[in-house]
């Protein structure tokens, strides 16, 4: 249900997803990561606004994305049964529950896409991005075995601007690693970081060459 859902979405949404997002797409090193997601991965990304779902959707069209979202995305029954039904996986950000960790490794395990902005919320104009990663993703990538698939997006929606992302090459967890190791967990967290850095970096620096 959930993929058919998707299927039609896209394909219904497409005509205007590409006027208003223009999106263009930049890779780190294609021939390890295009815009096909095969098998389970993480998907890793720093966050500006809600709209980089939609555009996720769009870019890596051919895999349903289940993505992990905020409680208040729910608050308004409509978007909340829309969000259920496009796979959305709710998080309340102000509870001590994470049964949804055991959703999020089944969903890995079965070899679905799954989705994550670990800022886990949008930075204040006077907070310099990416925040400080929750670690989530990480964690479920160690348990798993999942590689991550690190991509920025510099937000630039709609307006004059193109939308302008970036994929990464797939960071493979390492071997013998416990994901019941906090310090394990931290470390492999600070790498997913690093890397969405380097890949702002690497955007910029493609754009810079574009208009020289």
């Amino acid at each position: 249900m959930i993929r058919l859902f998707n299927a039609f979405v896209k394909l219904t949404g497409l005509p205007a997803a590409l006027p208003v997002f223009r999106t263009k797409v930049y890779y780190e090193d294609k021939a390890a990561q295009g815009r096909h997601i095969k098998g389970a991965a993480v998907l890793v990304s720093n966050h500006t606004s809600v709209f980089d779902y939609a555009v996720y959707l769009f870019v890596f069209f051919t895999r349903t994305l289940r993505t992990l979202m905020a409680e208040v995305l729910f608050e308004k029954k409509l978007l909340a049964l829309f969000l259920k039904l496009m796979g959305g996986i709710r998080i309340d950000r102000g509870s001590s529950e994470y049964g949804y960790m055991g959703k999020c490794e089944q969903i890995l395990r079965k070899g679905g896409v799954l989705c994550v902005f670990p800022e886990g919320r949008l930075p204040l104009k006077d907070e310099t991005p990416p925040l400080p990663f929750r670690p989530g993703a990480a964690y479920l990538s160690l348990c798993t075995g999942a590689p991550v698939i690190p991509v920025y997006t510099d937000g630039a929606y709609f307006g004059k601007a193109r939308a302008r992302v970036v994929i990464g090459a797939p960071i493979v967890p390492p071997e013998g690693v416990s994901c019941a190791d906090p310090a394990a967990v931290e470390e492999y967290n600070s790498r997913l970081r690093q890397k969405i850095i380097s890949l702002g970096e690497l955007l910029e620096k493609r754009r810079k060459e574009e208009k020289a």
